[in-house]
């Protein structure tokens, strides 16, 4: 019952067979062999139009290497307060930022609120030399919160930000769980909304190790190039990552894996809203569950081997929380079975 990250899920078995069959030879390195470029082809396919495609080995470094690109003299980013960019990544952000830095913004379930945007935005309309100038929207999608944002939701801020100029950048370590939910295509969620790149991610979605930039003008190919070698992301033997996002994408890997997740954590969702024991505590829609539990209970679930993390309650969230009561996260992955929800479920009560 391991519901502590999907991060703590291995490969996925076509992934992991990959990489053992095609581990000998000799490739072309840094990203020079036909590999790569099969992968980047077929990035473009999924995409529906040319994109560069730039490997790394985490999301972190991706969203890095994104904002950076970005980045003006007196730049600043804009995130959510709660974004993975402003919580969980050591200020690698910023230092990649060259002394830029992100301001937060508010809104209920981990998604920016337009109203706080427009409200940022006019501080920096028109920019101020003192105190600097918006260049880039950072979104998350699917969010910390386990939500996830709409074609639409997506296409009014990203033209909120459009219209001063700033570039949209999407954190999508789970994009693909936010695809499957919105049952919509990869452009429709992303440069179609007027999103400017994306920070694919694999790794938490069934991948060993792969994550990538992907930049829907390649035309910025060559300035993310030198950022990501001065940053120690060139990968020399970058075929293993192209190996993983190859057998990842083929024949639909990537959305059936991330629809079990989802599958999963419906599931769990449904377990917790019929038991007396527990609530849940907004809702969510991605492979992400959050449970008001008392500690006692969560005491005997993680006793009876139930793996899995409290956090601090949000700002927005609605509704009290009892003295004896924490907010806890559970995270379904493609490793996920029926019968280890059933079970917690059982435990529950």
């Amino acid at each position: 019952m391991n519901f502590a990250s999907d991060n703590w899920a291995g490969a996925a078995g076509p992934i992991a067979k990959a990489l053992a069959e095609q581990a000998g030879g000799f490739v072309p390195a840094y990203g020079t062999s036909d590999l790569d470029k099969k992968v980047e082809e077929k990035l473009s396919a999924i995409f529906e139009r040319d994109v560069a495609y730039l490997p790394v080995a985490t999301g972190t470094a991706a969203n890095a290497l994104a904002l950076a690109l970005a980045m003006k003299p007196g730049g600043i980013a804009l995130a959510h307060e709660e974004a993975h960019v402003v919580q969980d990544e050591c200020g690698a952000p910023e230092l990649m930022m060259g002394a830029g830095r992100i301001e937060t913004l508010e809104g209920a379930c981990a998604k920016i609120d337009p109203s706080s945007l427009e409200k940022h935005l006019k501080r920096y309309d028109p920019p101020g030399l003192h105190h600097g100038r918006a260049v880039a929207l950072s979104l998350t999608q699917a969010t910390e919160a386990g939500t996830v944002y709409s074609t639409d939701e997506i296409a009014e801020l990203a033209g909120q930000a459009g219209r001063l100029g700033l570039k949209v950048h999407l954190d999508g370590a789970r994009f693909a769980n936010a695809l499957v939910h919105l049952k919509c295509t990869p452009a429709e969620i992303t440069w179609k909304a007027g999103v400017d790149m994306v920070s694919f991610g694999g790794t938490k979605n069934g991948c060993w190790c792969a994550e990538a930039l992907v930049l829907f003008d390649p035309a910025q190919r060559q300035e993310a190039e030198y950022l990501r070698k001065r940053t120690g992301q060139l990968i020399s033997k970058q075929r293993f990552v192209s190996l993983q996002f190859q057998a990842y994408l083929d024949n639909d890997l990537w959305l059936d894996l991330a629809n079990h997740a989802n599958t999963m954590a419906d599931r769990l969702r449904s377990g917790i809203l019929a038991s007396k024991n527990a609530r849940l505590a907004w809702p969510s829609q991605a492979n992400a569950v959050f449970a008001i539990l008392s500690r006692h209970i969560a005491e005997k679930l993680q006793h009876e081997g139930a793996r899995f993390h409290g956090r601090t309650a949000p700002s927005w969230l609605d509704g009290p929380i009892g003295e004896d009561e924490t907010v806890f996260r559970l995270v379904t992955s493609f490793a996920s079975k029926t019968q280890e929800i059933d079970r917690f479920v059982e435990l529950l009560g």
